[in-house]
C-alpha cells in the first residue's frame, strides 16, 4: 500500500477542525469518503473539501470496499459502538477520546481489534506535540545521568478555559442528528447512575493529563488519594515508583488554558506548558532549570509545529508502514483503568457503595 484512503465518519466541529482539516493535507492519504447523519452538513462538507464519496450512516460507508482506514469523531455515546463496527469491518481505526465510558467496553473493542489485525489508535494527541517530546528527552537523561538529582516530585494541573481559540472556518447547519439508539454509557455500570456525567466529563478532559503522566514516566501509578468533591476544583495523589504525583483539575474563566507538569528534582526542574488545543502550530513550552553551583534556565526552540496535525501523519505513516502507534488503544485502555481507580477511591471516601456491573451498554 503506498496511499491510505481514509473515511471519516462525523463532520461536527471537532471533526473539522481538529481532523478532516489536516488529514486532507497529510502525504499518501487520500480522504475517499465521508459518513455524516446531517443531510445538509454531509453535502456541505463533502462539497468543501473535495470528498468523493458521502454516506448517510458509517454502516454504508464500511461497505465501501475502497476504504482502508476510518476517522471517528462522534458524541461520546457513540464512539464505542461506531468503532466496534469499524473494527469488525476490518478497517484500521483513529477515534477521538476517550476511548469509551469503561473498562468493560474497552476490551470489547481491543478483542475486536486483535481479531481483525487491525491497527487502533485513540486521540491523545499530545503525546506527538514536540514540546512534549523535548520534555520527555530532557526527563529521560536526568533521570539516567542524575544531571539534575534525584526526582523529588512531579505537580500537574490543568484549569479549563477556552481551548477553542475562536476557531473558524467551519460548516455549520441548523439541523440536528436523528439518532436510532442511546449508544453506550459514558460511565461504569458500578457507578452509581448520579455522578456518571461528571465521571464522563473527567475521564473527557482529565485523561490528558494523566495520559501524559504515564507517557512521560513509562508506566501507570497508583492512586494514593482523592477528593473530587467541589467540580470546579479536584486533587488527586498518584504513586510512581519512587515519588508522588499531585494532579489539580478544575475549571477557571481563562481565555486560553491553564495546563502544566513541572517535574522536581534536587537539583533543578524540568517544567512543561501545554497549549489550548486548538491553537494551531504553537506546540508546548519546555523549561529546563539547573540548580547547585552554576545556575542555568534553558528554554528549547520548538519547531512550530500542531499535534493534531503530527497526530494525522502519525496515523498514516504507522499503517503503510506497519509501525506500532505512540497512541495506541492499548494505552487508552490504560487511561480508562486509571480514571475507574480514581472514581473508585472517591466512592470510598464519601462511603457510596458500589454497583455490580452489569452490562457493555
Amino acid at each position: 500500500m503506498t496511499k491510505l484512503n481514509i473515511g471519516m465518519i462525523g463532520a461536527g466541529f471537532i471533526g473539522q477542525l481538529a481532523h478532516l482539516m489536516n488529514f486532507v493535507e497529510v502525504p499518501h492519504c487520500n480522504v475517499y469518503a465521508l459518513a455524516e447523519y446531517k443531510p445538509e452538513l454531509r453535502r456541505k462538507v463533502a462539497a468543501r473539501f473535495e470528498i468523493p464519496k458521502a454516506y448517510a450512516s458509517h454502516r454504508d460507508l464500511l461497505n465501501d470496499s475502497e476504504i482502508d482506514a476510518v476517522v471517528v469523531v462522534t458524541p461520546r455515546p457513540y464512539t464505542g459502538p461506531v468503532v466496534l463496527d469499524c473494527l469488525n469491518a476490518g478497517k484500521h481505526v483513529l477515534s477521538e477520546k476517550p476511548m469509551v465510558g469503561c473498562a468493560k467496553q474497552a476490551k470489547v473493542l481491543l478483542k475486536a481489534a486483535h481479531a481483525k489485525k487491525v491497527k487502533y489508535a485513540v486521540g491523545y494527541m499530545k503525546r506527538y506535540d514536540e514540546g512534549v517530546l523535548a520534555a520527555k528527552i530532557a526527563l529521560d537523561d536526568a533521570l539516567q545521568t542524575g544531571s539534575l538529582g534525584s526526582l523529588l516530585s512531579v505537580h500537574a494541573t490543568c484549569y479549563m478555559g477556552n481551548s477553542y481559540c475562536n476557531a473558524y472556518g467551519h460548516v455549520v447547519t441548523d439541523e440536528t442528528a436523528d439518532y436510532t439508539s442511546t449508544g453506550w454509557s459514558i460511565a461504569p455500570d458500578w457507578l452509581p447512575q448520579e455522578y456518571h456525567q461528571r465521571f464522563g466529563a473527567y475521564l473527557n478532559t482529565y485523561s490528558h493529563v494523566t495520559n501524559l503522566l504515564r507517557y512521560l514516566f513509562g508506566y501507570a501509578p497508583s492512586v494514593e488519594f482523592v477528593n473530587l468533591t467541589d467540580h470546579a476544583g479536584q486533587l488527586v495523589i498518584l504513586g510512581f515508583k519512587d515519588f508522588l504525583a499531585t494532579l489539580e483539575t478544575g475549571k477557571m474563566s481563562h481565555r486560553g488554558w491553564s495546563e502544566e507538569v513541572r517535574i522536581t528534582f534536587s537539583d533543578g526542574e524540568i517544567a512543561l506548558f501545554l497549549p489550548p488545543a486548538l491553537l494551531r502550530n504553537v506546540p508546548a513550552c519546555v523549561e529546563i532549570y539547573h540548580a547547585g553551583k552554576i545556575q542555568q534556565q534553558i528554554r528549547p526552540l520548538i519547531n512550530w509545529s500542531w499535534a493534531f496535525r503530527r497526530q494525522a501523519e502519525a496515523f498514516v505513516t504507522d499503517i503503510l508502514e506497519d509501525k506500532p502507534m505512540r497512541n495506541s488503544a492499548e494505552e487508552a485502555y490504560e487511561e480508562i483503568l486509571l480514571t475507574e481507580s480514581i472514581w473508585k477511591h472517591e466512592m470510598h471516601r464519601l462511603g457510596i457503595s458500589q454497583k455490580t456491573e452489569e452490562s457493555v451498554t
